[in-house]
C-alpha cells in the first residue's frame, strides 16, 4: 500500500510518500518540506491571512501531483495547530478543499500527539518507555505511556501546550537578537504550560524529540551544512549541548543563525524560541538528553490509514 501524506503545520508544510508493506514497515519513496509559515500573526490577528490561503493550496496541488505520479493508493492531507486555532478555519479549510480536490483533516491537539507519537517511535530502535516531544510552530505536544491496569494495556497520556517557536517568537521576541526580558518573559510561559503537567512519572523515560528544531539542533551540534537523515536520525543531544546552545543563541541574529549552516533555512529567525521550549522541557522533567526522531506526524498518518485499510483499530 501507498500512502501520501500532507502536513499543514504552522511553519512547515510537509509531504512524506511512503510504501507500508504487510506488516506495517514503512519505506520512504518520497520527502519534501517547504516553509510557507501558515501560522505568521495567527497568534495576534486570530486568523490566517488571505495571501497563505493561495501560498499553501499551490504548495499542497503540487504535493498531490507527485503522490500521484508515484501511484499513491491515498494521500491524506492534514493541519494542526495554527488552522485549529484560527477564527477562519472552515473558510480555509473549504478554500483548501476546492483549490486542490482533496480533503483537509484538521486534527485536534489529541490527535496531532497520538499521530506525532506512533509516527516518530517507528523510526526509534532503541528499548523504551519513551516520550515523545513534538516542538511545533503553534504549540508543543508531550506524549508518553505507562503500563495499564490489570489487563495489561498500556495507557498513552497525551498534553497540547499552546507554546510553539512561531508563536513564541511573535508575541515575546521584538529585537533581533531578543532583550534579557524578552527571554524571560518567554520563558515563564514556558514554565506555566509545563506546570500543568503534574506528577506524569518520567523517571527512566528516554526523551525522544520530532520537529525542525530537534533535528535543526541535532544539524548543528555536528557541524553538518545539509541535512543528512543517517546522521540525524538516532542522534542524541546531552541536556549540556542544549544548554550551550540556548546560551549562544539568545546572543545571536536571525542572519548570524542562518549564517551557522544551511540546515536553518526557513528557521533561523523562530530556532531561539524552539531551542527554549526544549532546554525548559528538558530542565523541568530533567532529562539528561534527547534522541533525535526525524519522523513524526506524518509517518503516524500512515501507520493510521494501513491500519484503517486492514481494518484495524
Amino acid at each position: 500500500m501507498i500512502v501520501a501524506a500532507i502536513d499543514i503545520g504552522t511553519n512547515t508544510l510537509l509531504l512524506l510518500v511512503a510504501e507500508i508493506d504487510e506488516n506495517g514497515s514503512i519505506r520512504q519513496m518520497e520527502h519534501q518540506q517547504r516553509l510557507p509559515r501558515l501560522g505568521r500573526d495567527v497568534d495576534r490577528t486570530g486568523a490566517i491571512g488571505i495571501a497563505a490561503f493561495d501560498r499553501i493550496a499551490w504548495i499542497v496541488r503540487e504535493y498531490k501531483n507527485l503522490a500521484q505520479q508515484l501511484h499513491a493508493d491515498k494521500i491524506i492531507t492534514c493541519a494542526t495547530s495554527a488552522v485549529r486555532d484560527a477564527s477562519n478555519r472552515d473558510e480555509f479549510r473549504n478554500f483548501i478543499e476546492k483549490s486542490t480536490g482533496i480533503g483537509l483533516e484538521i486534527l485536534s491537539g489529541d490527535e496531532e500527539a497520538v499521530l506525532s507519537y506512533r509516527g516518530a517511535l517507528s523510526g526509534v530502535n532503541r528499548p523504551g518507555p519513551f516520550v515523545v516531544l513534538d516542538i511545533g510552530g503553534g504549540s508543543t505536544e508531550i506524549i508518553y505511556q505507562q503500563p495499564g491496569g490489570g489487563n495489561g494495556n498500556a495507557v498513552l497520556h497525551r498534553f497540547s501546550l499552546q507554546i510553539g517557536a512561531v508563536r513564541l517568537t511573535e508575541r515575546y521576541f521584538k529585537h533581533d537578537p531578543p532583550l534579557p526580558a524578552e527571554i524571560e518573559s518567554a520563558k515563564s510561559l514556558i514554565v506555566e504550560e509545563l506546570s500543568q503537567i503534574r506528577n506524569p512519572g518520567f523517571q527512566n523515560l528516554t526523551l525522544v524529540g520530532v520537529a525542525g528544531t530537534v533535528t535543526t539542533l541535532a544539524c548543528l551540534d555536528q557541524g553538518l551544512e545539509e541535512f543528512d537523515v543517517e546522521k540525524v536520525a538516532g542522534f542524541t543531544l546531552t541536556g549540556e549541548h542544549v544548554a550551550q546552545w540556548i546560551s549562544r543563541l539568545t546572543g545571536m541574529t536571525a542572519r548570524e543563525i542562518s549564517a551557522l549552516s544551511n540546515t536553518t533555512s526557513g528557521r533561523a529567525d523562530i530556532l531561539t524560541a524552539g531551542t527554549l521550549i526544549l532546554h525548559e522541557v528538558m530542565s523541568h522533567f530533567r532529562f539528561p538528553s534527547v534522541v533525535v526522531s526525524e519522523r513524526g506526524l506524518r509517518f503516524g498518518v500512515v501507520l493510521r490509514e494501513w491500519e484503517r485499510s486492514r481494518g484495524s483499530h
